[in-house]
C-alpha cells in the first residue's frame, strides 16, 4: 500500500533568507519525496510550472536546473522534464 502525504501549498512569502528558485525546487522536490509527483511522471512546462507558483518564468527555469543538478529530474529535448 502506498500513503501520499500532502505537501503544503507553495508559499513564497514563509520562505526568508532562501532564494525563490531554491524555495520552488526544494517544493517540488517534497512533493517527489511525499509521493505527488511519482517517477516517470512529467513535470509541467516551465511557463506553466512559473504560473502554478506564481513566479517569474526564469525563476522556474533556474528551480529545473536545480532539480536536474540534484539528479531529481531529467529533461529530454523537444519531450519534457520527467521525474527520475
Amino acid at each position: 500500500m502506498i500513503f501520499v502525504v500532502k505537501v503544503p501549498r507553495f508559499d513564497a512569502s514563509s520562505l526568508g533568507a532562501v532564494y525563490v528558485y531554491i524555495g520552488v525546487a526544494d517544493h517540488i522536490a517534497a512533493r517527489i519525496e511525499a509521493g505527488e509527483l511519482m517517477s516517470g511522471a512529467r513535470l509541467p512546462a516551465e511557463r506553466d510550472l512559473a504560473a502554478d507558483y506564481q513566479v517569474a518564468v526564469g525563476t522556474a527555469r533556474r528551480a529545473v536546473q536545480e532539480l536536474r543538478d540534484r539528479g531529481l529530474v531529467v529533461t529530454l529535448p523537444a519531450k519534457g522534464t520527467y521525474i527520475t
